[in-house]
């Protein structure tokens, strides 16, 4: 693993994303090498010509003057890194900005593979409507294995369990959906009493890494290969279609609500989870875009 310090002027940026009005990376690049991050073009500003996952910038910035102008505004922690990635332990980057954050009136949403983030918990829970997001996009440990280096599904689970039982908002990220591989059945019902949220988005194969998941596709699950073609070279949208109208139906038969593009933190924190549909973000992106403008 090549691991480099490097200083920048800015450790919040303003983002489009569907969620949060910041973004906070405090590494380039990860330790756990998921096979389809989609963050991998991250390389191309880095100068890194190392493999995905076998490198990591660790950022120092300085302290922040003024935390309070972050009053009020949501930061999304990990939008493309993983916050809580092994380098944490040691350099602890994320728990640094979360102290100098702390009494600001910051919102903050955290997204981690990982259940190094038991470590904040304490810290966490002092900020207002914070939340936690676990990705979790399989029940088989063994596929799990084959896709990335991070802790095992069930250590995430249980450190869902823990924030949520402490009374931190939860969310369960099934991300992202492989087509004939995931089910989101069975990981809402494993979910649904140990968090607030459950999102939902798809597999996007337009990343250079596209090949290398269609090859595995090939070699690991051939019955399912024509399917991913029809997908990912014909575009044919028909299968989150369906699966978009398969999960309305469950949700309805369990009680929870099935919306698009709403992220409501209103909601009473025992009542059931919201499950959220970002199939097809690029066009909520934009969409958040158009609103903010």
């Amino acid at each position: 693993m090549y691991v480099r310090e490097i200083n920048v002027n800015n450790i919040a940026v303003k983002t489009n994303l569907p969620v949060g009005d910041y973004s906070v990376n405090p590494y380039v690049g990860c330790e756990h090498g998921c096979k389809y991050c989609y963050a991998c073009f991250m390389k191309r500003f880095t100068g890194h010509e190392e493999p995905w996952g076998s490198f990591a910038d660790v950022k120092f910035w300085r302290e922040i003057a003024h935390p309070e102008k972050f009053a009020g505004k949501e930061l999304f922690f990990g939008s493309v890194t993983d916050p809580y990635q092994p380098l944490e332990e040691k350099y602890g980057r994320t728990r640094a900005l979360l102290q100098q954050l702390q009494g600001s009136g910051a919102k903050i949403s955290v997204t981690t593979k990982s259940d190094l983030v038991l470590r904040d918990l304490d810290l966490i829970k002092t900020f207002p409507d914070a939340r936690v997001c676990f990705s979790i996009n399989t029940l088989d440990e063994n596929f799990k294995n084959d896709m990335d280096r991070a802790p095992s599904i069930e250590r995430r689970f249980a450190a869902m369990k823990k924030f949520h039982d402490a009374g931190v908002r939860t969310t369960c990220f099934i991300s992202p959906i492989f087509p004939g591989i995931t089910n989101c059945r069975e990981i809402m019902l494993k979910a649904k009493d140990i968090c607030n949220l459950i999102w939902l988005e798809n597999l996007n194969l337009r990343g250079s890494f596209k090949a290398d998941i269609m090859r595995y596709i090939a070699e690991k699950y051939p019955s399912l290969l024509p399917l991913y073609r029809e997908i990912y070279e014909r575009r044919n949208r028909g299968y989150w279609l369906d699966l978009d109208e398969e999960i309305g139906r469950f949700c309805h038969k369990q009680g929870l609500e099935y919306v698009r593009d709403k992220d409501d933190l209103s909601r009473p924190f025992t009542a059931p989870p919201v499950v959220v549909n970002y199939f097809f973000h690029e066009e909520i992106k934009r969409s958040a875009r158009r609103r903010r403008e």
